[in-house]
């Protein structure tokens, strides 16, 4: 039985500081390699045969400090994986864009088919996301064990992908710190 682990990147600068990050490339706090340094410790047994990060130092780095332990393990970098596109509100402050924006901003956060002006809706990080799950489907070997690190709106559909959930649900999900999701492949 093959298995995959999924965990989202540790806190970066811009998760710290409330910032909308999207296609921005902030790296980790100290608090953030804390977080990765657990993930590694809670997978740290596993004997993983391959790993997949988005293109974004946050994820990078995070998955870095987890196969600390796993040495000779090259991580495969796919932008599918990207967070998704906050467009024209990438780099602004979340608690200021929702006291500007009351009622758009539910909807630009979390709302499922809705992007923020100028991004990507979680429909369209979903019509990425899935193909790249098909084709890891189709590669894993039965023993492969597979860690992704990617970020929070790149998991959502990954979620919903393993664990058959709705659209609203996907949508109303955090990721707390560390927080490693495993599913099984037979």
């Amino acid at each position: 039985m093959a298995k995959i682990f999924v965990f989202r990147h540790a806190q970066s600068t811009d998760n710290k500081n409330h910032i909308f990050s999207g296609r921005r490339n902030p790296d980790l706090t100290e608090q953030g390699i804390r977080e990765a340094e657990n993930i590694r410790d809670q997978l740290n047994k596993e004997k993983v045969t391959r790993a997949y990060t988005n293109d974004r130092q946050r994820s990078k780095h995070t998955l870095e400090i987890v196969l600390g332990t796993h040495p000779g393990v090259t991580p495969i970098v796919d932008s599918r994986l990207n967070e998704r596109d906050y467009g024209d509100l990438t780099g602004k402050n979340k608690d200021d864009v929702a006291k500007e924006f009351p009622d758009k901003y539910p909807l630009w956060h979390r709302s499922y088919n809705i992007a923020p002006p100028g991004g990507e809706s979680l429909q369209e990080v979903e019509r990425r996301v899935v193909p790249f799950l098909e084709e890891l489907k189709s590669k894993v070997e039965p023993n492969d064990v597979v860690f992704i690190c990617a970020s929070g709106n790149s998991i959502r559909p990954i979620r919903k992908y393993f664990e058959n959930l709705s659209n609203e649900e996907m949508c109303s999900f955090e990721h707390p710190p560390a927080k490693v999701y495993f599913y099984p492949l037979s």
